[in-house]
């Protein structure tokens, strides 16, 4: 049985269950598997070796999510070949694939967690009553210890940018 924690996010400052356990910096990074915007399955163990930001967020077709990603797009071209950023959220790879085409992203890789929701239930970010990802940021280093852990509070906010990136910059 999956963990809950009961009231763990809100959205719209409605107290959500968020549903699997809480990551905390120096865990192992759980193993998950998403698929890609090419519908085909892909497991954390397939990007292996370097420090990885991975951001959950609810759906890239909203405002604050639309702008994280751009965000961390922008950063993620800067560093280059030294880190990776990954966003992962619940909507179809389809509709990633849209997203990203249309708004330029190509820096960050976006992967949907959609069919069996693993990521959310091994990261702890499964929204229990709306079936999407909560808003968080994982730091992991290129050995696959979790660095930096930020599971946003309120689902609408956006996540500390600055801390984020400081700890991915400091990986690489």
């Amino acid at each position: 049985m999956a963990v809950e924690r009961h009231g763990a996010v809100t959205l719209g400052g409605k107290p959500l269950t968020l549903v699997g356990r809480e990551i905390k910096v120096g865990d192992k990074a759980p193993a998950f598997t998403v698929m890609g915007n090419d519908w085909k399955n892909v497991r954390f163990e397939d990007f292996g070796g370097k420090p990885t930001l991975i951001s959950s967020i609810l759906s890239v077709n909203t405002g604050i999510c639309d702008a994280e990603i751009k965000r961390f797009n922008e950063e993620a071209g800067k560093l280059g070949e030294q880190a990776q950023f990954l966003t992962l959220s619940a909507d179809l790879p389809c509709s990633q694939s849209i997203w990203c085409g249309a708004a330029g992203v190509k820096n960050v890789k976006t992967y949907a967690d959609h069919l069996d929701t693993n990521f959310g239930l091994a990261y702890g970010t499964l929204v229990k009553e709306i079936r999407v990802l909560s808003r968080a940021i994982f730091v992991i280093d290129k050995n696959g210890i979790v660095q930096y852990v930020e599971y946003v509070p309120e689902i609408g906010q956006h996540p500390d940018y600055d801390k984020a990136l400081a700890a991915i910059k400091k990986l690489v």
